[in-house]
């Protein structure tokens, strides 16, 4: 476990763009019960702290995809993120819809592109990579190389996993969950008892 993923668990404690409540655990979409509730839109509130993420950003896309001559944000939360790391590295930056327009150029990708740019698509989570997926294949019918993925958080999850090495995609994040509850840990946003629930929902997750 890397300091600099210990660093943005910090932010993302701090700024609550990640609640932790293992005793009444969150309800998300999906219906699953987690202890565990992410939003790091959150991060754009605070100046600094956005910045720090947005260097940490640029710093692992240089090393993981040197080649990267475009940027493309996922909708609607990686977007924001996206456009402050293309931005900083001058590059350009495109966006990718959940679905295409039902109206107008009916486009699913928005932005401008060079026929064989090289891609690094952003998310500002992963959870089952569900979304990251169906935005890998709206750029699959472009004239275009997807380096990889680049995310803030990841919970971790077996499901995806499999998912982005069944499209053999490479995806790197700023932080994890285990990163988190051990930052959680040190700076007593939680508390001993609570450490082991926080690992068995992880655990029980992948088994049912």
């Amino acid at each position: 476990m890397s300091s600099s993923e210990q660093q943005i668990a910090k932010y993302l404690l701090e700024t609550k763009a990640v609640f932790l409540n293992p005793k009444d655990p969150f309800t998300w979409a999906s219906g699953i019960k987690s202890p565990i509730y992410c939003d790091n839109r959150v991060l754009l509130s605070f100046p600094s702290i956005r910045s720090k993420v947005i260097d940490t950003f640029v710093e692992i896309i240089k090393t993981n995809y040197p080649d990267v001559d475009c940027i493309a944000g996922v909708a609607t939360a990686g977007i924001p993120h996206a456009a402050l790391i293309s931005d900083r590295m001058n590059l350009p930056m495109i966006y990718i819809r959940s679905s295409a327009k039902d109206h107008g150029l009916s486009k699913q990708i928005e932005g401008k592109f060079n026929p064989g740019a090289k891609i690094v698509v952003i998310e500002d989570l992963i959870s089952t990579a569900s979304s990251s997926l169906k935005a890998l294949e709206a750029l699959a019918s472009e004239d275009v190389e997807v380096l990889g993925l680049a995310a803030i958080f990841t919970y971790g999850l077996d499901k995806a996993k499999q998912n982005l090495e069944n499209a053999h995609v490479k995806a790197v994040t700023l932080s994890n969950y285990e990163a988190l509850i051990e930052v959680a840990l040190q700076e007593k946003y939680i508390e001993e008892s609570d450490l082991k629930t926080l690992q068995n929902w992880k655990k029980d997750l992948v088994s049912a």
